[in-house]
């Protein structure tokens, strides 16, 4: 199954912040309340809340090496984007290797990486993540764009090429040398 994941640093996110969206939505329907705070809390994101320690170009390569280290083995990464305090990102895992654990091991060698880096200690990624499974052709077309996308909406970029650590930055350099984009879906 194909996914797309979206997980953050400690501090980019407070709890208090989706509590009080909570109670701002509350008496909606569950599922309208769910909505509402993804949507939320992707516009919290992207205004750059907290330290964005992966806006730091040797932490987000640290991030995106992690993401790529066992592409093809354990997971197929289909498309990413770091960005300054959240990396989403569509993945198909491979047997035997399930979505928690390969986010732990992302998550659990980038932040000893970063604290080293960084000369500081705590926790370095929110526990939680949010994740969906891809439905079909159109859903993984649709949130490959948005991933790719997610600098530009931002005003991080002009354009999705610009950002440095993106599955989009790959895909054109692939497609610029004439061989194969990212991989598709199988």
């Amino acid at each position: 199954m194909i996914q797309s994941l979206n997980f953050r640093l400690a501090d980019s996110l407070p709890a208090a912040v989706v509590e009080r969206w909570k109670m701002e939505l509350a008496g909606k329907p569950d599922d309208e309340i769910a909505r509402q705070i993804y949507w939320r809390g992707e516009k919290y994101l992207d205004a750059g809340h907290g330290e964005c320690w992966l806006r730091l170009p040797e932490l987000a390569r640290v991030v995106e090496d992690a993401l790529l280290h066992f592409d093809g083995q354990r997971y197929r990464l289909l498309a990413w984007c770091v960005m300054p305090n959240h990396v989403p990102a569509l993945i198909e895992t491979g047997a035997g290797f399930p979505l928690a654990e390969v986010l732990h091991s992302w998550k659990s060698f980038t932040a000893k990486a970063a604290n080293k880096i960084l000369r500081r200690h705590g926790e370095f990624w929110q526990r939680e993540y949010f994740d969906r499974y891809i439905r079909n052709a159109e859903h993984y077309a649709e949130a490959i764009a948005y991933i790719e996308e997610n600098p530009v909406r931002a005003g991080l970029a002009r354009v999705k090429t610009d950002w440095p650590c993106s599955s989009a930055t790959v895909r054109q350099t692939r497609n610029d040398s004439g061989r194969a984009g990212v991989r598709p879906a199988s």
